[in-house]
């Protein structure tokens, strides 16, 4: 059965990211160009959602690597995988990130020029951040496409094996109080041990600590989903304490990085309040979406079938905007919702109008064929007559 409830995060969590996207245009931490005035004070909702957001969407891909391989063979399985995402990826890094280079490089003084000057000619010389060629915020894609393959075995013995003894372990223990907190041991040893030496990079092959998070998150996502009905039953009754938890994590973790100084003792504690904030957080996300949003309509499916595009398209379409604003002497809020406004406007006119409607554009965007009737409305060939 489908869950209506995982749609909705899917499509919320995006929606969130164009925000943090722009936050970071305004904010100390590094990025690809910077407003002309840093607001210190944005860091601590940045922070906030910083926490879970990227978390919580590879528990999500996991649990719908679930749905899809209930329709799929292994074969299929991966087969619809490449096409997902790798296609998005190389039509991406060739035509959708190049506007976040050549942003970049005229903010930093380092090329003159207008953009096709820039691009074929240099778009794809060298290695960002070197050269110019980069996957940027499209890193998503071949980190899901790489765990999906090489954890497709595993998921087929669990999907084959209902009663192995991993699933049977996960419906013992998540029965019990608290029980879906064993799932922060994995993920505190990773924490601890493999952070500190390890930075994040995005680049895949260097990038350890992200891709042993990430892949265990995405693991769990799927494991979960084999317990069915017990795990939402679990986290919808629960879905309070998980939130109480949430906030007394987040609460310690911020405390202890504003009183003590970074060693090797507050790394291990810090590590374990980290873990705690954000598993809290996303049990109290799945509590709350079970018991509000597991319900469809026109606006999820119109919502969940753009949010592929838009993901691809946000980060260029911010950058540019920015930087036309960067050097402007504006207010906070009159810059952040012109990139708010400009981001999802022109992301919606491009989907809404383009790649919607023209077959030959969709694939390059994720989206799988369908027809259009004279409503511009999306008709499933499944459900032809």
């Amino acid at each position: 059965m489908r869950r209506h409830d995982l749609d909705w995060l899917r499509v919320i969590v995006f929606a969130l990211l164009i925000f943090y996207h722009v936050g970071m245009f305004f904010v100390p931490w590094g990025w690809h160009i910077k407003n002309n005035v840093i607001y210190d004070w944005l860091t601590w909702p940045m922070r906030f959602l910083n926490q879970w957001r990227l978390p919580i969407l590879f528990v999500i891909s996991g649990m719908g690597t679930y749905f899809a391989l209930n329709k799929r063979n292994g074969y299929q399985f991966v087969g619809e995988r490449v096409k997902r995402l790798l296609i998005p990826l190389v039509f991406g890094m060739a035509v959708i990130v190049p506007v976040q280079v050549y942003a970049e490089r005229i903010y930093n003084n380092q090329f003159a020029g207008n953009y096709f000057d820039f691009w074929p000619q240099m778009a794809f010389m060298g290695v960002y951040p070197e050269g110019n060629l980069s996957w940027h915020h499209l890193w998503f894609l071949p980190y899901l496409l790489v765990f999906s393959i090489v954890l497709t075995p595993l998921f087929l013995y669990l999907k084959n094996n209902p009663n192995a003894g991993l699933i049977g372990f996960t419906r013992r223990i998540i029965a019990k109080p608290l029980g879906l907190y064993v799932f922060l041991v994995p993920l505190y040893f990773i924490e601890s041990l493999v952070e500190p030496f390890f930075p994040s990079t995005h680049d895949l092959f260097n990038d350890w600590f992200n891709f042993s998070n990430f892949i265990t998150l995405f693991f769990f996502g799927f494991l979960l989903m084999t317990v069915k009905e017990p795990f939402w039953q679990v986290v919808q009754q629960r879905r309070r304490t998980y939130l109480y938890c949430g906030l007394v994590g987040f609460t310690l973790m911020i405390g202890l990085r504003v009183i003590w100084e970074d060693s090797v003792l507050i790394h291990f504690i810090e590590a374990g309040f980290m873990v705690f904030n954000f598993w809290s957080w996303i049990l109290a996300i799945f509590g709350y979406a079970a018991t509000y949003l597991n319900k469809s309509g026109k606006l999820l499916s119109y919502s969940n079938e753009a949010v592929y595009p838009f993901y691809i398209l946000h980060q260029s379409v911010t950058i540019a905007i920015g930087l036309y604003l960067y050097n402007l002497e504006w207010a906070f809020w009159i810059k952040a919702s012109i990139l708010v406004v400009g981001t999802f406007g022109i992301s919606w006119l491009l989907y809404e109008f383009i790649i919607r409607r023209i077959a030959l554009i969709r694939p390059l965007f994720g989206l799988k064929s369908r027809k259009i009737n004279a409503d511009y409305k999306i008709e499933n060939p499944a459900n032809a007559k």
